[in-house]
């Protein structure tokens, strides 16, 4: 398996509308992609956090470069900051396990 933890800081008002425009439809097109095991959203301290599980690798890939995805990240320093991490794993990690591993090795998107 796959896993994909993001978080994003929406920042100021336009932000937060941008936020909800571009991820909206980019979300929805991953609860239904090919390959998702698991797509879950949580905030944490004002982080928006998705949690994808994947079959594999290719699958995310595959997700990452479909349109309405593209749409969201071309936008992404105009919504805000944010950090990303993935990893392979044979367990479905839980939230705690996922931002655990993102708060030590998410990278600066």
């Amino acid at each position: 398996m796959y896993v994909s933890v993001t978080g994003l800081k929406p920042k100021g008002f336009m932000g937060w509308i941008r936020f909800w425009v571009l991820t909206i439809p980019a979300s929805r097109h991953a609860q239904n992609a090919e390959g998702v095991l698991l797509c879950a959203f949580t905030s944490r301290h004002h982080v928006q956090h998705t949690l994808t599980v994947w079959q594999s690798k290719d699958h995310m890939l595959a997700y990452r470069s479909s349109p309405n995805h593209v749409r969201a990240m071309q936008h992404f320093s105009k919504i805000g900051s944010g950090k990303v991490y993935g990893y392979e794993t044979n367990a479905m990690p839980d939230w705690d396990e996922a931002l655990a591993a993102w708060d030590q090795h998410g990278q600066e998107h």
